[in-house]
């Protein structure tokens, strides 16, 4: 059964940083696209970054510069470094994987998703 964990959330101020990281079991995800995803409450998800396989990465507007992606496939792990962060960061954060070739920045499009993990920034 596939499954994909989310870890590394918690309670940070303003300006620091923190790495979320996505262990994948069940399955080789090597070959798939990998996303991170988010939700405040009383929000909708919304992306905020994708890499395909290969490597290619995209970001949303409001994090490009503070966030970046990255992919272990021989870990099967998937990462989101987090730096500057803002209180308009605070969300559970998910991590997903889709079969589309590409960048995928449409939740619709990922096969495979995480429970989340919280991310909340205040001072």
């Amino acid at each position: 059964q596939e499954q994909l964990v989310e870890s590394g959330g918690g309670l940070v101020q303003p300006g620091a940083s923190l790495r979320l990281s996505c262990a994948a079991s069940g399955r080789r995800f090597s070959g798939y696209a990998m996303g991170w995803f988010r939700q405040a409450p009383g929000k909708d998800r919304e992306f905020v970054a994708t890499m395909r396989y290969g490597g290619d990465e995209y970001y949303a507007d409001s994090v490009k510069g503070r966030f970046s992606i990255s992919r272990d496939d021989a870990k099967n792990t998937l990462y989101l470094q987090m730096n500057t962060l803002l209180s308009e960061d605070s969300a559970v954060y998910y991590c997903a994987a889709s079969r589309t070739v590409g960048l995928v920045t449409d939740a619709r499009d990922y096969d495979f998703w995480g429970q989340g993990t919280q991310v909340t920034v205040s001072s």
